[in-house]
């Protein structure tokens, strides 16, 4: 990406810092930014009859937000949960939206994230309906190791849709 772009996307940043267990995005509210995280790691979850389910984990260099925010101009239907103190940059939604539509490297680099993120989770997905419990969790461990180093491990259990003991045999086999 040319750096006037990436000057153009620096210019809207505002550092913000939140303590382990804050939240970034809540459901049923909107946020107005997105959040590039410079350091610390944030997973993001729904809540299913009182249960916290566990859909995505996001580490230095990602971008978090509410989808049901940023394209559909919704209160979020998940939460982004800081699970590490976190130092994040945060880029004002309509600002985001203006540098999208004005700049094609910009557009082009946020919609390669999107196709990067769309195979992570059809993956996921995928893996979730037809591998059994032991193959999940070396899927994961090939795709996340840096997560599986320093996420709970409840909140993996949570991801890879197995209870945390389970999870805790499997990981002494590897």
């Amino acid at each position: 990406m040319p750096d006037e772009s990436l000057e153009k996307l620096r210019g809207t940043m505002q550092p913000r810092d939140f303590s382990k267990r804050s939240l970034l995005v809540s459901e049923g509210s909107l946020t107005r930014c997105a959040f590039f995280i410079a350091e610390g790691m944030t997973r993001s979850y729904w809540v299913v009859d009182g249960e916290e389910i566990t859909t995505s984990f996001s580490t230095e260099g990602a971008l978090v937000f509410s989808m049901d925010e940023l394209y559909y101009g919704r209160p979020s239907e998940e939460y982004v949960e800081a699970i590490e103190d976190l130092r994040a940059y945060a880029v004002p939604l309509p600002e985001l939206h203006r540098l999208l539509c004005a700049d094609i490297h910009l557009a082009t680099w946020f919609r390669i994230i999107h196709q990067e993120e769309y195979r992570r989770l059809h993956r996921s997905h995928k893996e979730r309906l037809t591998l059994p419990a032991a193959e999940r969790y070396e899927a994961f461990r090939q795709q996340f190791p840096d997560v599986c180093r320093r996420a709970n491990l409840s909140y993996i259990a949570s991801y890879l849709g197995i209870n945390p003991s389970t999870l805790s045999r499997l990981r002494k086999k590897f």
